[in-house]
């Protein structure tokens, strides 16, 4: 995920460490903040395979800055990343989120539709937090108020996003014909 949002942001415009970081921390900071230990070492195993480069420039008022930029091998990953995003991408929401926010990038309508059908049919599979043996259990048959908040709340999340996939997919595959 860290990875993919480097390069998706990378992929917007060069950045510095630093805004760099503001930028992940603003789209998944709220789950999971970015630390400069994890940061700068996915920085740097994505400059030795070659996806992104850093040139320094001088600071305006501090020390010099390392301004990262992708390379066309970066790019090329980062389309193939979100054209192929792994099982994980497409069921855990904070990682979805990531692929979306980027989603964009991939051009052809027909290759985001792709990766919304398959989040949409995830979507669709009958689920819950919480089953009796096999059976998942609808917040209607808890007594728990606590739990049935929770499957209250994730219900009314998950009728969104399908009405919203549904609408998007729809309007791409207008948009390819």
């Amino acid at each position: 995920m860290l990875e993919l949002a480097i390069l998706g942001f990378l992929y917007d415009a060069p950045l510095h460490g630093y805004e760099l970081r503001k930028r992940i921390s603003a789209l998944t900071g709220h789950v999971k903040p970015v630390a400069e230990s994890t940061l700068y070492p996915a920085i740097k195993r994505l400059e030795k395979a070659d996806l992104l480069e850093r040139a320094t420039q001088p600071g305006s008022v501090a020390a010099p800055r390392h301004v990262l930029t992708l390379t066309d091998g970066g790019r090329r990953e980062l389309r193939r990343r979100l054209a192929e995003p792994a099982g994980r991408d497409i069921t855990d929401e904070n990682r979805w989120f990531t692929v979306l926010a980027f989603l964009r990038h991939l051009g052809d309508p027909a290759a985001p539709a792709a990766v919304l059908r398959r989040r949409l049919a995830f979507l669709e599979e009958p689920a819950s937090f919480f089953y009796d043996g096999d059976r998942p259990l609808r917040a209607e048959e808890l007594d728990d108020p606590f739990r049935r908040g929770i499957l209250t709340i994730a219900r009314a999340t998950s009728r969104a996003e399908l009405a919203w996939l549904r609408a998007t997919i729809d309007s791409l595959d207008a948009s390819g014909r």
